[in-house]
């Protein structure tokens, strides 16, 4: 890393229930930090918003008062700070007004199931069905990408409706909301996205990196409400006034999934999933784009630069991991904080035959199944808190396997890896990874050890990273070179044996079955 002093680098880290401002140091250490919940709105069955004005004073918040803890730790930070990074929650849809800069709706979340009746008709109109895009954009229609989150607003919302007609609406995933706040907003902001974000919009050409005209057409999307797509580390633009910080170049961006996978710096062959609201399995495949035949999406890696090559990867989504927690602390009440599930779980040595799946908003990878619902089966007069604690957790580690399971299919099959029956680390990352249970219990349903690092918030530091390869800080070789990160990171191996785990993968997968076509149940 960079030699000189008191260089500093700012990392945004918009996330799905919370948004934080992390300051790293030139060796990529972080020196100063600060964290605000803000709120989720259910509105109906499925349907998950949030407020965008909230998003943005979140992060006002978070800038302000990780300056001051850094400050007051001795750190000059006012001097010192060269460039800001930026890492979001994706597929969140937001429309504004370019004359006010006012929400033209509350943001529709990644995870929100109401555009299910857009992607039936779509599938029934056009001639590839639910993979008529699939071949440009790498992704299958489905509710959890974008495209139909806009559309779903174009054909609701008046407001929105008004105001494309005027040429007033302006697009954006959160990274492009916060960026055209943060450089200026009515004053000049900048309406750019970066490739990452735009390779989940289901509307960027995967090897053009440009927007597709083709799926524009099909789909009715005006190409002037669309932001310029740039690189993952590239100046972009500076801060401007009325923030905590100003004048400062933003000079890396990308989707909260792939800035994990650099900052677990995953080169080809490699994969990480990271744990929370959902889990995110990605694994890079290089310099090609490789399709799945095994329910997985084809998707960017990350592009550390304008002329840099592009890597691209192949990802399994699961919308409900940590989400499942919340819901026994928030809805059931047999918690009261996140951090007592692994307290619980381990009252018991065992689920006691029961198995749970969270298909609250249906499921993605590998299933791709919008009409399955939660289930919870195996219970008996047995069955305590416990259980279903553990449970739980397990829900969380069946789903990482069955993802990761496609993923080794496929990467073999195209020669990304030699063979799925080499031994196989898998990088893990997020808040829920502080649960040693929940990583010992992964390593025993995958039969392969999982390698937690000592800084678990490498969504954050990906960012950095990309901010500071841009301006000369880091370099891409210190990045990718984890060997120092390796000492000090914890390894789980597992221990159960194989029969065992075999019966209960097909147990799980008994379960998962029991979940189809029950979406109706709610009528």
């Amino acid at each position: 890393m960079a030699k000189a002093k008191e260089v500093f680098i700012g990392a945004i880290d918009q996330g799905t229930t919370s948004t934080r401002f992390i300051i790293y140091d030139h060796q990529a250490r972080p020196i100063g930090s600060h964290q605000v919940e803000f709120t989720q709105f259910y509105p109906e069955a499925g349907w998950v918003e949030h407020e965008p004005m909230e998003i943005l004073e979140s992060v006002r918040v978070c800038m302000a008062k990780a300056l001051d803890k850094a400050t007051a730790d001795g750190h000059n930070v006012d001097s010192g700070l060269k460039a800001i990074g930026l890492t979001n929650q994706r597929e969140t849809t937001v429309l504004w007004s370019k004359s006010t800069g006012c929400p033209l709706y509350n943001a529709i979340v990644w995870m929100d199931a109401r555009t299910s009746s857009v992607c039936r008709k779509l599938e029934k109109e056009l001639p590839g069905g639910k993979t008529h895009f699939l071949e440009a954009v790498g992704l299958p229609i489905s509710t959890y990408f974008s495209a139909v989150k806009l559309l779903w607003m174009m054909e609701n919302v008046d407001a929105v409706k008004e105001a494309i007609k005027k040429g007033d609406a302006l697009f954006g995933t959160i990274d492009t909301w916060l960026i055209w706040n943060l450089t200026g907003g009515v004053n000049g902001g900048l309406h750019v996205t970066d490739v990452s974000n735009a390779s989940r919009t289901m509307l960027m050409n995967l090897k053009t990196l440009d927007w597709d005209k083709p799926t524009l057409e099909t789909l009715g999307i005006p190409a002037e409400i669309l932001p310029k797509i740039v690189s993952n580390s590239e100046i972009i633009g500076k801060i401007g006034k009325g923030w905590p910080i100003t004048g400062i170049p933003i000079s890396g961006c990308l989707g909260d999934q792939h800035a994990a996978m650099l900052g677990q710096a995953c080169k080809k062959g490699e994969a990480k999933s990271t744990y929370g609201t959902g889990a995110f399995i990605l694994m890079n495949t290089g310099e090609e784009v490789v399709k799945s035949k095994h329910g997985l999406l084809s998707t960017l890696a990350f592009k550390l630069g304008p002329k840099a090559p592009t890597n691209y990867a192949l990802e399994g989504s699961i919308a409900i991991a940590g989400a499942a927690v919340q819901w026994l602390r928030d809805s059931l009440g047999i918690i009261t904080s996140a951090s007592e599930i692994e307290e619980l779980a381990l009252q018991v040595n065992s689920t006691g035959g029961v198995y749970f799946v969270p298909a609250f908003n249906g499921l993605f990878a590998p299933w791709w199944r919008d009409d399955a619902r939660g289930v919870c089966i195996g219970i008996t007069r047995f069955t305590s808190k416990a259980h279903i604690a553990r449970a739980v957790l397990e829900s969380m580690c069946f789903q990482v396997k069955d993802v990761l399971d496609s993923m080794q299919k496929d990467a073999v099959e195209k020669g990304v890896i030699k063979d799925a029956k080499s031994e196989f680390l898998l990088r893990v990352d997020g808040g829920a990874t502080v649960n040693n249970l929940l990583m010992q219990i992964q390593a025993d349903l995958l039969g392969s050890p999982v390698i937690r690092p000592a800084d678990i918030e490498t969504t954050a530091l990906g960012a950095a990273f990309a901010a500071g390869l841009a301006i000369g800080v880091f370099k891409e070789e210190e990045i990718f070179d984890s060997g120092e990160r390796t000492k000090t990171s914890t390894t789980f191996k597992p221990v159960l044996n194989e029969e065992f785990r075999k019966k209960k993968a097909e147990s799980w997968c008994r379960a998962v079955e029991r979940t189809f076509n029950l979406a109706d149940l709610s009528l």
